[in-house]
């Protein structure tokens, strides 16, 4: 994954730690979103100060940390009201099973809880990153105070399942500081697609020739997977279809993993009726060997390949557009020259909405881009940037044409 690349910019975030093994991970946490933009207050209750101590992250924050309702140094010994009207969001990571308890209860009887329950609620969201044992976690007083946390307005983001200080493995883990970083810049996304089903192809497709060897070529997938997080970020339920590339799945994506053309083509097209968007940004090979050989070809000392029949792939972007009820499609370019005519071209032949056109070359395996929107009222260019900033100005497009 890129770096966050400043998308928390002019934000504020209170940053709060409770009881748990999981505060050592607060402090790379406090690291990734100064990193992302954002400025950032931490507040700890007496039970976080047993686990980190305060000077790291004052050190890493650049501001004294406040860890008492009668801190001194608010001149109205008011820091829970001052604290909570400066942050455009609270974020508590970790919240252990005893704070969220409090929270559920509506309980104020240290600083965090105190300006938890101070805020308000219309400006200043709460979220809160659980963190405890498996058993702990699974506990019906501790789902009953989640659901209640959720129906009183807070976002629980997590916890992921595996390893646990404790040596048992199971959910209960806080997510590591980068996905919380990750679910922090969506959560504050505008949700353009909030309802909406979207289906993205990503990545190149691999046509066997024997069992070692087969045609591809150089996408990266990156921004299909860029795609497929803008979407996410802007509310709508995504499913990427992505063919073999190196890259982590997006928070909250569903991913199907194919290699051939064919193999992405059946993936693809019983999906696409029940999605409202579908972006076909994969680079699909046109052809592929008629029939795969059982064992690797060898040299025959003739100087001269061997022939190798080929058959055309199927058009996985013109047969989603013909189906009785298709979803909005947004076709993808990748040329190496007269980008505009044969996007057009394309548009054309596809008949679809939207295709968008870059030159392959110039991208393929980079992290940023050049897009070319063609429809048929005409053509704008969307100038060079990072993926993820594109994919974000592709999805506002399509969401305005979906209206």
């Amino acid at each position: 994954m890129t770096s966050p690349s400043m998308d928390l910019a002019g934000k504020h975030i209170l940053l709060g730690l409770s009881g748990g093994i999981a505060c050592y991970k607060s402090a790379e946490l406090v690291r990734q979103l100064i990193q992302a933009g954002a400025t950032v207050q931490v507040v700890m209750t007496a039970a976080a100060e047993a686990f980190i101590t305060p000077v790291t992250l004052q050190a890493l924050s650049n501001r004294p940390v406040y860890t008492s309702q009668w801190d001194a140094r608010e001149a109205n010994n008011m820091p829970h009201i001052n604290l909570s009207r400066e942050a455009s969001a609270v974020l508590v990571a970790p919240a252990s099973a005893d704070f969220m308890a409090r929270l559920a209860q509506g309980r104020a009887d240290d600083l965090l809880s105190l300006l938890c329950l101070a805020r308000p609620i219309e400006r200043c969201p709460l979220l809160l990153a659980p963190a405890m044992n498996r058993e702990m976690w699974a506990h019906p007083a501790t789902q009953r105070n989640a659901a209640q946390l959720r129906a009183d307005g807070a976002t629980l983001l997590g916890p992921d399942a595996g390893d646990q200080a404790c040596g048992e493995v199971g959910d209960g883990r806080m997510l590591e500081p980068e996905a919380l970083v990750e679910e922090l810049i969506a959560f504050f996304q505008p949700k353009r697609l909030a309802g909406k089903r979207v289906l993205i192809t990503a990545g190149p497709t691999f046509e066997a020739i024997d069992p070692v060897r087969g045609i591809s070529n150089r996408s990266s997938g990156k921004m299909g997977f860029a795609l497929a997080r803008a979407a996410r970020e802007a509310g709508a339920e995504v499913t990427l279809v992505a063919g073999p590339v190196a890259l982590a799945t997006p928070r909250g994506v569903t991913r199907i993993d194919v290699q051939s053309a064919q193999q992405m083509h059946d993936a693809a097209l019983p999906a696409a009726p029940m999605n409202d968007v579908f972006i076909a940004t994969a680079a699909v090979a046109d052809w592929r060997p008629a029939e795969a050989l059982e064992h690797k070809i060898k040299k025959d000392g003739s100087g001269r390949p061997p022939a190798i029949e080929m058959v055309e792939n199927p058009d996985i972007l013109a047969a989603v557009s013909r189906l009785p009820k298709p979803p909005f499609c947004v076709g993808f370019a990748a040329e190496s020259q007269n980008v505009s005519e044969n996007a057009r071209a394309k548009l054309q032949r596809k008949g679809v909405p939207l295709i968008v056109g870059n030159l392959g070359p110039a991208t393929f395996g980079r992290d940023d881009n050049t897009l070319l929107l063609v429809d048929a009222l005409g053509q704008r260019e969307i100038p060079t940037g990072g993926k993820l900033a594109l994919a974000r100005e592709l999805v506002r497009e399509i969401a305005e044409r979906l209206t």
